[in-house]
């Protein structure tokens, strides 16, 4: 098993940035592709980034391209979403799963995070 756990979610202006943390355990994380999405109320989950096992980064969502970046450190058992230029269109929970590729589906992940809630508002 791998275990995730999601940190670093919390409140923040229109135009701030956040850094949210994925720390895993159990399994070794250096062969997963871990993924960060984002569920806001009413709406679908939708894939917002995913770095590959090798370090590759893909966007899934147009909407936070130049904004969002994904980075990973296999030695810390972390993966980092660093969200700057942060929008109230932004506001969501945000998971980090891990799968064996990187996907735009959530499906395709076995292995999930409990979430942490970002907020954008003044």
């Amino acid at each position: 098993q791998l275990q995730l756990v999601e940190s670093g979610g919390g409140l923040v202006q229109p135009g701030g940035s956040l850094r949210l943390s994925c720390a895993a355990s159990g399994f070794t994380m250096d062969y997963y592709a871990i993924g960060w999405f984002r569920q806001a109320p009413g709406k679908e989950r939708e894939g917002v980034l995913c770095i590959s096992s090798s370090g590759g980064s893909t966007n899934y969502a147009d909407s936070v391209k130049g904004r969002f970046t994904i980075s990973r450190d296999n030695a810390k058992k972390t993966v980092i979403l660093q969200m700057n230029s942060l929008k109230p269109e932004d506001t969501a929970i945000y998971y980090c799963a891990g799968s064996r590729i990187c996907s735009s589906r959530y499906a395709a992940y076995a292995y999930w995070g409990q979430g942490t809630q970002v907020t954008v508002s003044s």
